[in-house]
Protein backbone atom coordinates (compact mmCIF):
# COMPACT_ATOMS: atom_id res chain seq x y z
CA UNK A 1 0.00 0.00 0.00
CA UNK A 2 1.47 3.54 -0.95
CA UNK A 3 1.28 5.67 2.41
CA UNK A 4 1.05 8.19 0.10
CA UNK A 5 -2.13 7.42 -1.39
CA UNK A 6 -5.31 9.63 -1.59
CA UNK A 7 -7.13 11.26 1.36
CA UNK A 8 -10.22 9.10 0.26
CA UNK A 9 -8.44 6.01 0.84
CA UNK A 10 -7.56 6.84 4.52
CA UNK A 11 -10.83 8.12 5.00
CA UNK A 12 -12.48 4.72 3.77
CA UNK A 13 -9.97 3.17 6.02
CA UNK A 14 -10.71 4.62 9.18
CA UNK A 15 -14.93 4.61 8.33
CA UNK A 16 -14.39 0.80 7.79
CA UNK A 17 -14.70 -1.77 10.77
CA UNK A 18 -14.59 0.94 13.62
CA UNK A 19 -15.97 0.79 16.53
CA UNK A 20 -18.11 3.75 17.08
CA UNK A 21 -18.47 3.83 20.70
CA UNK A 22 -14.54 4.35 20.80
CA UNK A 23 -12.83 7.99 20.92
CA UNK A 24 -11.39 9.37 17.64
CA UNK A 25 -8.28 8.96 19.29
CA UNK A 26 -9.02 4.76 20.13
CA UNK A 27 -10.76 4.88 16.57
CA UNK A 28 -7.56 6.23 14.79
CA UNK A 29 -5.60 3.23 17.00
CA UNK A 30 -8.09 1.08 16.01
CA UNK A 31 -7.21 1.38 12.57
CA UNK A 32 -3.73 1.94 12.75
CA UNK A 33 -3.40 -1.53 14.49
CA UNK A 34 -5.20 -3.51 12.27
CA UNK A 35 -3.33 -2.49 9.21
CA UNK A 36 -0.23 -3.12 11.16
CA UNK A 37 -1.19 -6.38 12.19
CA UNK A 38 -2.69 -7.45 9.18
CA UNK A 39 0.97 -6.60 7.17
CA UNK A 40 -0.68 -4.04 4.99
CA UNK A 41 1.47 -1.37 5.59
CA UNK A 42 5.13 -1.23 4.62
CA UNK A 43 7.94 -0.49 6.10
CA UNK A 44 9.48 1.68 4.16
CA UNK A 45 7.27 4.45 3.48
CA UNK A 46 5.58 6.88 5.94
CA UNK A 47 2.22 7.04 7.22
CA UNK A 48 0.75 10.23 6.63
CA UNK A 49 2.30 13.12 8.75
CA UNK A 50 -0.49 14.30 11.65
CA UNK A 51 -1.16 17.36 10.20
CA UNK A 52 -2.18 15.78 6.62
CA UNK A 53 -3.94 12.88 8.47
CA UNK A 54 -6.02 15.40 10.81
CA UNK A 55 -6.88 17.12 7.58
CA UNK A 56 -7.92 13.79 5.73
CA UNK A 57 -10.24 12.45 8.34
CA UNK A 58 -11.43 16.00 9.61
CA UNK A 59 -9.97 15.60 13.55
CA UNK A 60 -8.01 18.21 15.28
CA UNK A 61 -4.20 17.83 14.77
CA UNK A 62 -3.87 16.58 18.45
CA UNK A 63 -6.11 13.86 18.59
CA UNK A 64 -3.66 12.27 15.86
CA UNK A 65 -0.49 13.49 17.78
CA UNK A 66 -1.23 11.73 20.54
CA UNK A 67 -2.80 8.97 19.15
CA UNK A 68 0.45 8.20 17.09
CA UNK A 69 2.43 8.64 20.34
CA UNK A 70 0.34 6.08 21.91
CA UNK A 71 1.18 3.78 19.27
CA UNK A 72 4.77 4.60 19.36
CA UNK A 73 5.25 3.94 22.97
CA UNK A 74 3.50 0.51 22.45
CA UNK A 75 5.92 -0.60 19.10
CA UNK A 76 3.66 -0.44 16.78
CA UNK A 77 5.26 2.84 15.12
CA UNK A 78 8.36 3.99 14.93
CA UNK A 79 9.52 7.63 14.59
CA UNK A 80 12.02 8.83 12.56
CA UNK A 81 13.75 12.06 12.76
CA UNK A 82 12.93 14.43 9.33
CA UNK A 83 11.15 11.31 8.03
CA UNK A 84 7.35 10.88 9.89
CA UNK A 85 6.46 7.97 10.95
CA UNK A 86 6.79 4.20 10.15
CA UNK A 87 5.39 0.90 10.91
CA UNK A 88 8.17 -0.85 13.44
CA UNK A 89 9.47 -3.56 11.33
CA UNK A 90 9.70 -5.75 14.62
CA UNK A 91 5.97 -5.90 14.03
CA UNK A 92 6.15 -6.71 10.45
CA UNK A 93 8.44 -9.77 11.23
CA UNK A 94 6.24 -11.54 13.49
CA UNK A 95 3.02 -10.93 10.65
CA UNK A 96 2.08 -14.89 9.45
CA UNK A 97 0.15 -15.12 6.29
CA UNK A 98 -3.16 -16.78 7.00
CA UNK A 99 -2.55 -20.42 6.12
CA UNK A 100 -5.66 -21.55 3.34
CA UNK A 101 -8.22 -23.89 4.52
CA UNK A 102 -7.40 -27.40 5.13
CA UNK A 103 -8.41 -29.97 2.48
CA UNK A 104 -11.97 -31.15 3.32
CA UNK A 105 -11.60 -34.63 5.75
CA UNK A 106 -12.74 -37.78 4.19
CA UNK A 107 -15.70 -39.50 5.64
CA UNK A 108 -13.42 -42.49 6.93
CA UNK A 109 -10.89 -39.73 8.43
CA UNK A 110 -13.16 -38.52 10.90
CA UNK A 111 -14.13 -39.86 14.83
CA UNK A 112 -17.79 -40.94 15.20
CA UNK A 113 -18.01 -38.24 18.03
CA UNK A 114 -21.57 -39.70 18.63
CA UNK A 115 -20.04 -43.01 19.89
CA UNK A 116 -17.75 -40.68 22.17
CA UNK A 117 -20.25 -38.66 23.53
CA UNK A 118 -20.52 -39.40 27.66
CA UNK A 119 -24.56 -37.59 26.75
CA UNK A 120 -25.78 -35.04 24.52
CA UNK A 121 -26.39 -31.90 26.16
CA UNK A 122 -27.51 -29.85 22.82
CA UNK A 123 -30.64 -32.36 22.54
CA UNK A 124 -32.00 -31.26 25.93
CA UNK A 125 -35.16 -29.54 26.61
CA UNK A 126 -33.79 -26.24 27.55
CA UNK A 127 -35.72 -22.74 28.04
CA UNK A 128 -34.86 -20.83 24.91
CA UNK A 129 -34.95 -17.02 24.22
CA UNK A 130 -35.00 -15.17 21.17
CA UNK A 131 -31.07 -13.58 20.59
CA UNK A 132 -32.76 -10.31 19.14
CA UNK A 133 -35.46 -9.93 21.41
CA UNK A 134 -35.13 -6.37 22.32
CA UNK A 135 -35.98 -6.22 18.69
CA UNK A 136 -39.52 -7.21 19.64
CA UNK A 137 -41.79 -4.32 20.87
CA UNK A 138 -43.75 -6.95 23.42
CA UNK A 139 -41.38 -8.90 25.12
CA UNK A 140 -42.52 -10.92 28.21
CA UNK A 141 -39.33 -12.58 28.49
CA UNK A 142 -37.93 -13.82 32.05
CA UNK A 143 -34.44 -13.72 33.14
CA UNK A 144 -33.23 -10.83 31.55
CA UNK A 145 -33.07 -6.56 32.91
CA UNK A 146 -34.16 -3.09 32.29
CA UNK A 147 -31.51 -1.50 30.56
CA UNK A 148 -33.14 2.07 31.93
CA UNK A 149 -32.88 1.02 35.74
CA UNK A 150 -29.04 -0.18 35.30
CA UNK A 151 -26.77 1.93 37.28
CA UNK A 152 -24.59 2.65 34.48
CA UNK A 153 -22.71 5.70 36.21
CA UNK A 154 -22.23 4.28 39.65
CA UNK A 155 -20.97 1.16 37.89
CA UNK A 156 -19.12 2.48 35.51
CA UNK A 157 -17.34 4.43 38.67
CA UNK A 158 -16.49 1.25 40.42
CA UNK A 159 -14.74 -0.31 37.16
CA UNK A 160 -12.54 2.94 36.95
CA UNK A 161 -11.70 2.61 40.27
CA UNK A 162 -10.80 -1.04 40.35
CA UNK A 163 -8.50 -0.31 37.49
CA UNK A 164 -6.12 1.69 39.77
CA UNK A 165 -3.05 1.15 40.16
CA UNK A 166 -3.30 -0.04 44.36
CA UNK A 167 -6.49 -2.64 43.18
CA UNK A 168 -4.49 -3.76 40.09
CA UNK A 169 -1.98 -5.59 42.15
CA UNK A 170 -5.54 -7.65 44.33
CA UNK A 171 -7.13 -8.82 40.96
CA UNK A 172 -4.80 -9.35 38.48
CA UNK A 173 -3.15 -12.47 40.36
CA UNK A 174 -4.27 -15.52 39.99
CA UNK A 175 -6.44 -16.61 42.84
CA UNK A 176 -6.30 -20.48 42.49
CA UNK A 177 -8.40 -21.51 45.08
CA UNK A 178 -9.70 -17.92 46.83
CA UNK A 179 -12.33 -15.49 46.18
CA UNK A 180 -11.59 -11.67 46.53
CA UNK A 181 -12.15 -11.18 50.27
CA UNK A 182 -14.17 -7.96 50.12
CA UNK A 183 -16.69 -9.82 48.23
CA UNK A 184 -17.30 -12.26 50.78
CA UNK A 185 -17.33 -10.28 53.34
CA UNK A 186 -19.76 -7.68 51.55
CA UNK A 187 -21.95 -11.01 50.93
CA UNK A 188 -21.72 -12.32 54.78
CA UNK A 189 -22.52 -9.13 56.36
CA UNK A 190 -24.74 -7.25 53.84
CA UNK A 191 -26.71 -10.11 51.65
CA UNK A 192 -27.08 -13.11 53.87
CA UNK A 193 -28.05 -12.04 56.78
CA UNK A 194 -31.37 -10.33 54.56
CA UNK A 195 -32.40 -14.01 54.65
CA UNK A 196 -31.53 -14.75 58.11
CA UNK A 197 -28.42 -16.79 56.50
CA UNK A 198 -25.20 -16.65 58.48
CA UNK A 199 -22.45 -17.84 57.44
CA UNK A 200 -18.35 -18.54 58.08
CA UNK A 201 -15.52 -17.02 55.62
CA UNK A 202 -15.19 -20.95 55.00
CA UNK A 203 -18.81 -21.87 54.34
CA UNK A 204 -18.98 -19.71 51.27
CA UNK A 205 -18.20 -20.62 47.39
CA UNK A 206 -17.98 -17.78 44.63
CA UNK A 207 -19.36 -19.42 41.45
CA UNK A 208 -19.97 -18.27 37.87
CA UNK A 209 -23.70 -17.40 38.19
CA UNK A 210 -26.21 -20.17 39.75
CA UNK A 211 -26.00 -22.08 37.08
CA UNK A 212 -22.36 -23.46 38.04
CA UNK A 213 -23.30 -23.40 41.34
CA UNK A 214 -25.94 -26.55 40.30
CA UNK A 215 -23.27 -28.32 38.12
CA UNK A 216 -20.58 -28.07 40.68
CA UNK A 217 -22.54 -29.54 43.34
CA UNK A 218 -23.63 -32.35 40.96
CA UNK A 219 -20.66 -32.71 39.86
CA UNK A 220 -19.60 -33.17 43.54
CA UNK A 221 -22.31 -35.31 44.70
CA UNK A 222 -24.10 -36.87 42.38
CA UNK A 223 -23.18 -40.19 40.86
CA UNK A 224 -24.98 -42.54 38.38
CA UNK A 225 -27.41 -44.35 40.69
CA UNK A 226 -28.06 -41.36 43.03
CA UNK A 227 -31.72 -40.82 43.81
CA UNK A 228 -32.01 -36.73 43.74
CA UNK A 229 -35.78 -34.83 43.88
CA UNK A 230 -36.57 -32.56 41.54
CA UNK A 231 -39.94 -30.61 41.22
CA UNK A 232 -42.44 -31.06 38.42
CA UNK A 233 -42.80 -28.84 37.05
CA UNK A 234 -39.39 -27.48 37.92
CA UNK A 235 -36.40 -25.67 36.56
CA UNK A 236 -35.19 -27.44 33.44
CA UNK A 237 -31.46 -26.47 33.71
CA UNK A 238 -31.64 -27.90 37.33
CA UNK A 239 -33.17 -31.21 35.83
CA UNK A 240 -30.91 -31.35 32.76
CA UNK A 241 -27.83 -31.06 35.20
CA UNK A 242 -28.84 -33.84 37.37
CA UNK A 243 -30.04 -35.96 34.78
CA UNK A 244 -26.34 -35.37 32.82
CA UNK A 245 -24.83 -37.34 36.02
CA UNK A 246 -28.00 -39.32 37.91
CA UNK A 247 -30.43 -41.84 35.64
CA UNK A 248 -31.75 -41.70 39.26
CA UNK A 249 -34.66 -38.32 39.32
CA UNK A 250 -37.35 -38.63 41.78
CA UNK A 251 -40.17 -35.91 40.22
CA UNK A 252 -41.84 -34.12 42.65
CA UNK A 253 -45.16 -33.08 42.79
CA UNK A 254 -46.16 -29.38 43.20
CA UNK A 255 -49.73 -26.99 44.40
CA UNK A 256 -50.00 -24.01 45.07
CA UNK A 257 -48.19 -24.22 48.55
CA UNK A 258 -44.80 -25.21 47.05
CA UNK A 259 -43.68 -28.69 46.89
CA UNK A 260 -45.53 -31.54 48.69
CA UNK A 261 -43.61 -33.55 51.11
CA UNK A 262 -44.75 -36.71 50.79
CA UNK A 263 -43.36 -40.73 50.53
CA UNK A 264 -41.76 -40.01 47.12
CA UNK A 265 -38.91 -38.20 49.60
CA UNK A 266 -37.74 -40.27 51.39
CA UNK A 267 -35.49 -42.54 48.94
CA UNK A 268 -33.99 -39.45 48.09
CA UNK A 269 -30.28 -38.77 49.08
CA UNK A 270 -30.67 -35.19 47.31
CA UNK A 271 -33.87 -32.75 47.02
CA UNK A 272 -33.51 -29.12 45.32
CA UNK A 273 -36.58 -26.73 45.96
CA UNK A 274 -37.37 -23.27 44.84
CA UNK A 275 -38.97 -22.76 47.70
CA UNK A 276 -39.05 -18.91 47.88
CA UNK A 277 -40.93 -18.52 44.10
CA UNK A 278 -41.52 -21.98 42.71
CA UNK A 279 -39.92 -22.26 39.62
CA UNK A 280 -41.93 -21.96 37.12
CA UNK A 281 -45.37 -21.62 39.41
CA UNK A 282 -44.04 -18.52 41.72
CA UNK A 283 -45.74 -19.85 44.43
CA UNK A 284 -43.73 -19.96 47.84
CA UNK A 285 -43.66 -22.86 49.88
CA UNK A 286 -45.91 -22.38 53.16
CA UNK A 287 -44.10 -22.14 56.50
CA UNK A 288 -45.61 -25.46 57.52
CA UNK A 289 -44.37 -27.39 54.52
CA UNK A 290 -40.54 -25.77 54.97
CA UNK A 291 -40.79 -27.25 58.48
CA UNK A 292 -42.09 -30.56 57.87
CA UNK A 293 -39.68 -30.52 54.60
CA UNK A 294 -36.44 -29.97 57.32
CA UNK A 295 -38.17 -32.93 59.55
CA UNK A 296 -38.11 -35.15 56.67
CA UNK A 297 -34.51 -34.63 55.49
CA UNK A 298 -33.52 -35.09 59.16
CA UNK A 299 -35.70 -38.42 59.54
CA UNK A 300 -34.90 -39.79 56.22
CA UNK A 301 -30.88 -38.77 55.78
CA UNK A 302 -31.43 -36.54 52.85
CA UNK A 303 -29.60 -33.47 51.61
CA UNK A 304 -31.77 -29.99 50.63
CA UNK A 305 -30.62 -27.67 47.40
CA UNK A 306 -32.22 -24.86 48.18
CA UNK A 307 -32.08 -22.56 44.97
CA UNK A 308 -33.13 -18.99 46.40
CA UNK A 309 -32.75 -17.31 43.06
CA UNK A 310 -35.09 -14.08 43.13
CA UNK A 311 -35.84 -14.04 47.33
CA UNK A 312 -35.02 -10.05 46.84
CA UNK A 313 -38.50 -9.07 45.29
CA UNK A 314 -41.73 -9.50 47.30
CA UNK A 315 -44.56 -7.66 46.32
CA UNK A 316 -46.71 -7.81 49.30
CA UNK A 317 -45.60 -8.59 53.06
CA UNK A 318 -42.73 -9.73 54.53
CA UNK A 319 -40.86 -12.66 52.97
CA UNK A 320 -40.77 -15.90 54.36
CA UNK A 321 -37.62 -17.50 56.16
CA UNK A 322 -35.17 -19.31 53.92
CA UNK A 323 -35.07 -23.32 54.57
CA UNK A 324 -31.27 -22.30 55.18
CA UNK A 325 -32.41 -19.97 58.06
CA UNK A 326 -34.15 -22.66 59.18
CA UNK A 327 -31.61 -25.60 59.11
CA UNK A 328 -30.26 -27.34 62.55
CA UNK A 329 -28.45 -30.09 61.07
CA UNK A 330 -26.60 -28.36 58.63
CA UNK A 331 -28.33 -30.37 55.68
CA UNK A 332 -29.48 -27.50 53.33
CA UNK A 333 -26.96 -26.56 50.67
CA UNK A 334 -27.79 -22.73 49.64
CA UNK A 335 -27.70 -21.08 46.02
CA UNK A 336 -27.48 -17.74 45.23
CA UNK A 337 -27.21 -15.11 42.48
CA UNK A 338 -26.53 -11.84 41.72
CA UNK A 339 -27.91 -12.31 38.02
CA UNK A 340 -31.27 -11.20 39.35
CA UNK A 341 -30.22 -8.27 41.26
CA UNK A 342 -27.83 -6.67 39.18
CA UNK A 343 -27.70 -8.37 35.47
CA UNK A 344 -27.51 -11.63 34.48
CA UNK A 345 -24.37 -10.82 32.18
CA UNK A 346 -22.23 -10.10 35.19
CA UNK A 347 -22.18 -14.12 35.91
CA UNK A 348 -21.95 -13.97 39.85
CA UNK A 349 -23.27 -16.72 42.24
CA UNK A 350 -22.55 -18.02 45.59
CA UNK A 351 -22.95 -21.61 47.31
CA UNK A 352 -23.27 -21.52 51.28
CA UNK A 353 -22.64 -24.88 53.03
CA UNK A 354 -20.57 -27.28 55.71
CA UNK A 355 -16.86 -26.35 55.60
CA UNK A 356 -16.26 -29.67 54.60
CA UNK A 357 -18.18 -29.47 51.67
CA UNK A 358 -17.09 -25.98 50.74
CA UNK A 359 -13.83 -26.89 50.64
CA UNK A 360 -14.12 -29.63 48.34
CA UNK A 361 -16.64 -27.35 45.95
CA UNK A 362 -14.00 -25.13 45.60
CA UNK A 363 -11.20 -27.51 44.51
CA UNK A 364 -14.05 -28.65 42.09
CA UNK A 365 -13.77 -25.53 40.82
CA UNK A 366 -10.24 -24.83 40.38
CA UNK A 367 -10.53 -28.41 38.04
CA UNK A 368 -13.16 -26.29 35.83
CA UNK A 369 -12.64 -22.45 35.92
CA UNK A 370 -9.82 -22.08 38.67
CA UNK A 371 -12.54 -19.04 39.85
CA UNK A 372 -14.88 -16.35 39.05
CA UNK A 373 -12.88 -13.47 37.44
CA UNK A 374 -11.47 -11.50 40.00
CA UNK A 375 -11.89 -8.29 38.66
CA UNK A 376 -15.76 -8.71 38.19
CA UNK A 377 -15.25 -9.83 41.88
CA UNK A 378 -13.49 -6.34 43.23
CA UNK A 379 -16.08 -4.55 41.30
CA UNK A 380 -18.96 -5.54 42.51
CA UNK A 381 -17.28 -5.98 46.41
CA UNK A 382 -16.64 -2.09 46.29
CA UNK A 383 -20.03 -1.69 44.43
CA UNK A 384 -22.09 -3.36 47.21
CA UNK A 385 -20.09 -1.26 49.34
CA UNK A 386 -20.59 1.95 48.34
CA UNK A 387 -24.67 1.33 49.25
CA UNK A 388 -25.68 0.81 45.15
CA UNK A 389 -26.51 -2.07 45.41
CA UNK A 390 -29.16 -1.63 47.90
CA UNK A 391 -30.57 1.52 46.20
CA UNK A 392 -30.69 -0.36 42.96
CA UNK A 393 -33.40 -3.06 44.74
CA UNK A 394 -35.22 -0.58 45.80
CA UNK A 395 -35.73 1.05 42.97
CA UNK A 396 -36.13 -2.12 41.43
CA UNK A 397 -39.09 -3.70 43.66
CA UNK A 398 -40.97 -0.43 42.95
CA UNK A 399 -41.05 -0.49 39.90
CA UNK A 400 -41.69 -4.57 39.38
CA UNK A 401 -44.41 -4.24 41.73
CA UNK A 402 -46.01 -1.27 39.63
CA UNK A 403 -45.62 -3.94 36.11
CA UNK A 404 -47.10 -6.43 38.35
CA UNK A 405 -50.07 -4.90 38.92
CA UNK A 406 -50.60 -3.59 35.22
CA UNK A 407 -50.18 -7.74 33.94
CA UNK A 408 -52.61 -8.74 36.58
CA UNK A 409 -54.69 -6.16 35.92
CA UNK A 410 -54.78 -6.85 31.68
CA UNK A 411 -54.99 -10.40 32.44
CA UNK A 412 -58.35 -9.87 34.15
CA UNK A 413 -59.27 -7.39 31.41
CA UNK A 414 -58.40 -8.98 28.39
CA UNK A 415 -57.90 -12.98 29.23
CA UNK A 416 -60.20 -13.78 31.96
CA UNK A 417 -60.61 -17.53 30.83
CA UNK A 418 -56.88 -18.01 31.93
CA UNK A 419 -55.79 -19.09 35.06
CA UNK A 420 -52.80 -17.42 36.60
CA UNK A 421 -51.03 -17.48 40.12
CA UNK A 422 -51.05 -14.10 41.50
CA UNK A 423 -47.91 -12.52 41.69
CA UNK A 424 -46.71 -12.36 44.69
CA UNK A 425 -43.13 -11.77 44.22
CA UNK A 426 -40.27 -12.12 41.33
CA UNK A 427 -40.65 -11.23 37.88
CA UNK A 428 -43.04 -13.43 36.34
CA UNK A 429 -46.66 -15.03 35.79
CA UNK A 430 -47.25 -18.60 34.91
CA UNK A 431 -50.30 -18.94 33.37
CA UNK A 432 -52.52 -21.74 32.60
CA UNK A 433 -54.59 -22.03 29.21
CA UNK A 434 -57.63 -23.81 28.04
CA UNK A 435 -57.36 -28.11 27.56
CA UNK A 436 -57.75 -26.93 24.23
CA UNK A 437 -54.55 -24.42 24.05
CA UNK A 438 -51.14 -25.07 22.23
CA UNK A 439 -48.81 -22.64 24.01
CA UNK A 440 -46.62 -23.30 21.09
CA UNK A 441 -49.30 -21.99 18.37
CA UNK A 442 -50.05 -19.57 20.77
CA UNK A 443 -46.36 -18.10 20.73
CA UNK A 444 -45.75 -17.99 17.10
CA UNK A 445 -49.30 -16.61 16.26
CA UNK A 446 -48.31 -13.74 19.09
CA UNK A 447 -44.76 -13.27 17.71
CA UNK A 448 -46.38 -12.11 14.63
CA UNK A 449 -47.86 -9.18 16.61
CA UNK A 450 -44.80 -8.38 18.30
CA UNK A 451 -45.05 -10.11 21.36
CA UNK A 452 -43.01 -13.01 22.90
CA UNK A 453 -43.80 -15.28 25.72
CA UNK A 454 -42.22 -18.86 26.93
CA UNK A 455 -43.15 -21.78 26.55
CA UNK A 456 -44.74 -23.68 29.78
CA UNK A 457 -43.96 -27.19 29.12
CA UNK A 458 -40.31 -27.54 29.20
CA UNK A 459 -40.82 -27.18 32.95
CA UNK A 460 -42.55 -30.29 32.78
CA UNK A 461 -40.87 -33.76 32.54
CA UNK A 462 -43.66 -35.02 30.63
CA UNK A 463 -44.22 -32.43 28.22
CA UNK A 464 -46.63 -33.95 25.79
CA UNK A 465 -49.49 -33.47 28.32
CA UNK A 466 -48.52 -29.80 29.57
CA UNK A 467 -48.94 -27.79 26.22
CA UNK A 468 -51.12 -25.35 27.67
CA UNK A 469 -49.06 -23.27 30.06
CA UNK A 470 -46.88 -20.54 29.28
CA UNK A 471 -44.49 -17.63 31.47
CA UNK A 472 -44.70 -14.00 31.28
CA UNK A 473 -41.60 -12.54 32.29
CA UNK A 474 -41.97 -8.65 33.32
CA UNK A 475 -38.37 -7.37 34.45
CA UNK A 476 -37.31 -6.14 30.90
CA UNK A 477 -40.33 -5.12 28.85
CA UNK A 478 -41.49 -1.40 29.12
CA UNK A 479 -44.25 -0.61 31.61
CA UNK A 480 -45.93 1.09 29.10
CA UNK A 481 -46.04 -1.96 26.95
CA UNK A 482 -47.43 -4.57 29.34
CA UNK A 483 -51.34 -3.59 28.89
CA UNK A 484 -50.53 -3.12 24.97
CA UNK A 485 -49.01 -6.48 24.12
CA UNK A 486 -51.33 -8.65 26.60
CA UNK A 487 -54.07 -6.81 24.51
CA UNK A 488 -52.36 -8.68 21.52
CA UNK A 489 -52.01 -11.67 23.40
CA UNK A 490 -55.42 -11.49 23.56
CA UNK A 491 -55.81 -10.77 19.88
CA UNK A 492 -53.46 -14.22 19.13
CA UNK A 493 -55.72 -16.27 21.80
CA UNK A 494 -58.88 -15.20 19.89
CA UNK A 495 -57.46 -16.14 16.40
CA UNK A 496 -56.57 -19.23 17.44
CA UNK A 497 -59.81 -20.78 19.21
CA UNK A 498 -62.04 -22.68 17.60
CA UNK A 499 -65.60 -20.98 16.80
CA UNK A 500 -67.12 -22.19 20.07
CA UNK A 501 -64.27 -21.75 22.62
CA UNK A 502 -63.20 -17.99 21.22
CA UNK A 503 -65.56 -16.62 24.29
CA UNK A 504 -62.02 -17.18 26.47
CA UNK A 505 -60.22 -14.69 24.43
CA UNK A 506 -62.26 -10.84 24.56
CA UNK A 507 -62.45 -9.64 20.91
CA UNK A 508 -60.23 -6.40 20.72
CA UNK A 509 -59.15 -4.40 17.86
CA UNK A 510 -55.11 -3.52 17.41
CA UNK A 511 -55.33 -0.03 16.92
CA UNK A 512 -57.26 1.21 19.87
Amino acid sequence: MNSRSSGIMWRQLFLRGVDSGLSLQGQIRQMMVSLVLDGQLPEDLPIPSSRDMAMILGVARNTVVIAYQNLVDEGYLVSRERRGYFVNPMMLSGHVPVPPPPAALSQGDAPDWERRFRFTPSRQRNIRKRANWRSYPYPFIYGQFDADLFPIAAWRDCCLRTLSALEVGEWAQDMILRDDESLIKQLRSRVLPRRGVWAGEDEVVLTVGAQQALYLIADLLVGPDTPVGIEDPGYPDARNIFASRSDNLVLLPVDEDGLIPDQALHGCDYVYVTPSYQCPTTVSMSLERRRELLRMADEFDFVIIEDDYESEYRLDGEPLPSLKSMDTSGRVIYIGSFSKQLAPGVRLGYVVGGAALIEQLRAVRRLSIRHPTAYMQRVFALFMSLGHLDALLRRRAAVQQERAVILMSALDRYLPGLRYAPIRGGASCWVEGPAWLDAAELAAHAERLGVLIELGEVFFADDKANKRFFRLGFASIPMSHIEPGIVRLAQALHDIAPVQQRVLARPVFLDQ
